[in-house]
């Protein structure tokens, strides 16, 4: 089928569903002349006679029988393809890959990012694994490392800071209470700190870092959080000093041919003065700032 236009074999099955050209070439908007030299064509091209051809009609040979169930079902599938096709016509999209806790401070700050005026769309994905961009996966990155890869273009923001955090009211008995999340889900240093240094002391494990704060919220006992998340929330206050191990710096990253897109351009400049604006913030110097 390489090479052959979809609309050939969308054709093909309305010549099917009306038993001729005349309603096939109606519902394509086209000529019965033209829908009768594209049906040529495509057998031309498979090198297969689809239809015997009658003055009653057209009807399949056994070749046309067997690409017709090879069709079954594509109809829906063509015109999903060409809703998804239609969506071009939409705003353009800019996707912004981050991790759960920045997710959660911007969330908290969306009108920073995005206007209800903007000409396009944001789209948010959210993980704890490296924002992908080399290969244009995401459009703009945060990043806790500085991209090795040569088409990204960086920008450094700051360093991240992590401390314990535990209930305002907590019972006594949470300080000796940790938690974290599972082994299996650990993979940033902050997240691997309780089991390399506290791991005795775990009662309570979650395969997400988000339900980490939920527990903390909870009284349920002391989790490491980064301090922009920590001291922000005011039913929350820290169980000890920044574990300066775990601090590090944050970089925007952006592919270095689609950060000239107006659009991502935009976003990105709002994320940079944003971030900037709480540099201190995410350094744990607990920010005089609005946040």
């Amino acid at each position: 089928m390489k090479n052959i236009p979809w609309s050939y074999y969308q054709l093909f099955l309305a010549v099917i569903r009306h038993g001729g050209l005349s309603g096939a070439a109606a519902e394509h908007g086209v000529s019965p002349a033209t829908a009768g030299r594209h049906m040529l064509d495509l057998e031309r091209r498979l090198g297969r006679a689809l239809f015997v051809r009658s003055q009653r009609g057209y009807s399949l040979t056994p070749e046309g029988e067997t690409l017709n169930a090879l069709l079954t079902g594509a109809d829906g599938s063509f015109r999903r393809i060409d809703d998804w096709r239609g969506e071009a016509a939409a705003p353009q999209l800019v996707r912004l890959a981050l991790g759960t806790w920045n997710a959660f401070l911007i969330s908290a700050h969306i009108g920073e990012i995005c206007r209800e005026d903007d000409p396009f769309r944001l789209q948010l994905l959210v993980g704890e694994a490296r924002a992908s961009l080399a290969h244009r996966e995401n459009d703009i990155g945060i990043r806790s490392f500085e991209p090795e890869e040569s088409n990204l273009a960086a920008l450094r923001l700051g360093t991240v800071a992590y401390a314990p955090f535990r209930a305002r009211n907590a019972p006594p008995s949470a300080g000796q209470r940790w938690i974290a999340v599972t082994r299996e889900a650990a993979i940033s240093d902050y997240l691997k700190w309780p089991h390399e240094a506290r791991a005795s002391a775990i009662v309570l494990s979650a395969s997400r870092p988000r339900t980490m704060l939920d527990l903390v919220e909870a009284g349920a006992g002391i989790a490491v959080l980064p301090c922009f998340i920590g001291d922000t929330n005011q039913s929350l206050a820290r169980a000890g000093a920044v574990i300066g191990d775990l601090s590090h710096g944050q970089w925007l990253v952006l592919h270095d041919e689609e950060r000239h897109r107006r659009a991502v351009r935009r976003v990105a400049d709002r994320l940079a003065k944003f971030m900037r604006a709480r540099l201190a913030l995410y350094a744990g110097k607990r920010a005089d700032s609005e946040y």
